[in-house]
C-alpha cells in the first residue's frame, strides 16, 4: 500500500503542472461539449482532435484524452434530459427518467444529479483503479507472445459479441479491421501487400485515417441525410438553482454506490460499454426499487443509476488499456493508437519503465472529475447554449476539422481519398447497423495481433500447441469462446423462462 501511495504522490506531481492542468481542463470543457452534442461523443472526439497529441509529451497527451472521455461521460446527459436526444450510447439510459424530469419541471434537478452522480462513480472507480492497477501490471509481466495472441482474440471476440444480432456483422466488421491492418509493407519479408500498384498505400493505412473516417465523416455523411428537414427543438438556457434537496440525495446516495461497482467491472471488460453499463444499472435499479412503477416517468435514481455506472465504466476501461495494452472500448483503443505514436507500448512495462507516465495519468483521473463537476453544475445553464448551434454550420466544422488533421498525419493527397472511402464505409455500417468497435480495435491491435502471432510460430517451430500451452491461454481461450456463446445461451434461457 505504501508503494501504491509513492506512485500516486508522484503521479499528482506530474499531473498538477501547469501545462498539464491547462489541458486536463481543456480536455474536461471541450469533452462536456463534444458528449452533449448528438451524435458525436468521446470516441469522435479523441478520433478528431488526435492530430493535435502529436506535438505533446506522451503525458499531456494521454491526460489531454483521458480528459475528453469522461468529460463526454459528464456531458452527454446533457441532450438526454433537455431534448430526449442521447449525445452518445452511454447517455441513452439518461433519456428514460432525465426527460420526463425536465418536462416535469425538474431540470434543474436533473442536471445537478447527473454531474453529482458522474462525479462520485467516477471518484470511486479511480479509487479502485489505483487499488488495482498495479497487481494487474506486475501479473502481465507473465504474458508472453501466445497469451498476447489469444489475449488480443478474447477482446476482439468480446467486442463482436456484444448482442446475438450484431454477431455476425460484428464478425465482419472485425474481419475487415484485420484487412486494413495487412495493407503495405511486411516488414519481416519486405513484400508489398494488397497495395495494388499503389506506391502511397506502401506505408500501410494509418489507424487515425480509420477512426476520423469511421466516426468523423461516416457521422457527417449520415446526417446529411436529415440536415435539410431538421427542426430544432426549443432548448432550455435559463435556470434556476441547479441543485438537488436532501430527499433527492436520500433517494440517490444507494443507488449510485449500488451501481458504481457494476459499470466499473464492465469498463473492464474488452468490449462492453458504456451502453451496457448505463442499461444494465438502470434495469437493476428499478427491479431493486420500492416504486418501480416511478421509472420511466421522473424517478431521480433513475437517472443517477446509470450516470454512476457509466463514469466508472470510463474509468474501468482505461485498466486493460494500461496495463495489458488491450483497450477496454472503442475510445481507449483510439487512446492505445495515440501511445503506439508517440513511441509508447501501454502494457506491464508502462508501469515499470514510465512510472511517471502511467501514474501521471491515473492522479489525473482524481482532478479530472472534480474540474468535470465543477464545470458541469455552476456552468451548467451556460453550456447547454451550445446544443442550440444549427447542424448545417456544426458538421462543416467536423469536416474541416478531420481533413486538416488528416493531412497533417503524412502531407499525403492521398489521406483524403482514403479518408472519404472510410467515411462512406462508416456511414454504410451506420445505415445496415453494424457496429463500428470492432473494426477499430481490430485495425488498432491487427498489427500487434500478426507479431504475437509470428513471434509465437518461432518460438515452437510452428507449433499451434503453443497456445494452449499455458494456463492463462486455456482461461481466455474459455472467455473468448464464453464471449461468442452467452448471447445464444442468455437468449436460450429467456426462451425457457417464457
Amino acid at each position: 500500500m505504501g508503494e501504491i501511495l509513492t506512485h500516486l504522490l508522484n503521479g499528482f506531481s506530474v499531473a498538477m503542472t501547469p501545462y498539464n492542468v491547462l489541458w486536463l481542463v481543456l480536455g474536461a470543457a471541450l469533452g462536456t461539449v463534444l458528449g452533449m452534442l448528438p451524435g458525436l461523443g468521446p470516441t469522435t472526439g479523441i478520433a478528431l482532435l488526435l492530430p493535435l497529441t502529436f506535438t505533446m509529451p506522451a503525458t499531456t497527451a494521454l491526460i489531454a484524452m483521458a480528459s475528453i472521455y469522461y468529460g463526454a461521460m459528464f456531458g452527454g446527459s446533457r441532450s438526454s434530459i433537455l431534448l430526449n436526444v442521447p449525445g452518445d450510447g452511454a447517455a441513452v439510459a439518461s433519456c428514460f427518467d432525465g426527460y420526463p424530469m425536465a418536462r416535469n419541471g425538474r431540470a434543474e434537478a436533473a442536471l445537478a444529479i447527473s454531474a453529482i452522480a458522474s462525479f462520485i462513480g467516477g471518484l470511486i472507480a479511480t479509487v479502485a483503479f489505483v487499488l488495482i492497477a498495479l497487481p494487474m501490471a506486475r501479473f502481465a509481466l507473465k504474458f508472453g507472445p501466445p497469451e498476447y495472441f489469444v489475449l488480443m482474440i478474447f477482446a476482439l471476440a468480446a467486442t463482436a459479441a456484444i448482442s446475438k444480432a450484431a454477431l455476425m456483422k460484428g464478425l465482419v466488421a472485425m474481419i475487415f479491421g484485420l484487412m486494413l491492418t495487412t495493407v503495405g509493407l511486411d516488414y519481416q519479408s519486405g513484400t508489398a501487400r494488397f497495395t495494388f500498384g499503389i506506391s502511397e498505400l506502401q506505408g500501410g493505412i494509418d489507424f487515425v485515417i480509420v477512426i476520423i473516417g469511421i466516426f468523423g465523416i461516416g457521422e457527417v455523411f449520415e446526417n446529411l441525410e436529415h440536415i435539410a428537414r431538421d427542426v430544432a427543438k426549443p432548448v432550455q438556457t435559463k435556470f434556476g438553482r441547479i441543485w438537488i434537496t436532501m430527499e433527492d440525495w436520500k433517494r440517490c446516495f444507494w443507488p449510485i454506490l449500488r451501481q458504481t461497482p457494476l459499470g466499473f467491472v464492465i469498463g473492464i471488460l474488452p468490449g462492453a460499454g458504456g451502453t451496457i453499463a448505463a442499461l444494465m444499472s438502470y434495469n437493476n435499479e428499478k427491479q431493486l426499487s420500492k416504486h418501480p412503477e416511478e421509472f420511466g416517468k421522473g424517478a431521480i435514481e433513475g437517472l443517477a443509476a446509470p450516470e454512476a455506472a457509466n463514469n466508472a465504466c470510463s474509468v474501468g476501461a482505461m485498466i486493460p488499456m494500461l496495463t495489458l495494452g488491450v483497450p477496454g472500448s472503442g475510445t481507449t483503443a483510439i487512446m492505445l493508437g495515440a501511445l503506439l505514436i508517440l513511441g509508447l507500448q501501454p502494457g506491464p512495462l508502462l508501469f515499470e519503465q514510465h512510472p511517471d507516465i502511467a501514474w501521471g495519468v491515473i492522479a489525473s483521473m482524481f482532478l479530472g472529475n472534480v474540474v468535470c463537476a465543477v464545470i458541469n453544475i455552476p456552468l451548467a445553464g451556460l453550456l447547454v447554449r451550445v446544443l442550440s448551434v444549427p447542424a448545417r454550420i456544426l458538421y462543416p466544422l467536423i469536416v474541416a476539422v478531420a481533413f486538416l488533421g488528416v493531412y497533417t498525419i503524412n502531407f499525403a493527397a492521398m489521406d483524403f481519398v482514403l479518408l472519404t472511402i472510410l467515411g462512406f464505409v462508416g456511414y454504410l455500417m451506420k445505415k445496415f447497423k453494424v457496429p463500428t468497435a470492432p473494426l477499430i480495435l481490430a485495425s488498432v491491435v491487427g498489427a500487434m495481433m500478426e507479431q504475437s502471432y509470428r513471434q509465437s510460430m518461432m518460438l515452437s517451430d510452428g507449433s499451434f500447441g503453443i497456445f494452449f500451452g499455458s494456463p492463462i491461454c486455456i482461461v481466455l481461450w474459455i472467455f473468448a469462446i464464453g464471449s461468442l456463446a452467452w448471447p445464444f445461451i442468455s437468449e436460450a434461457r429467456a426462451e425457457k423462462k417464457k
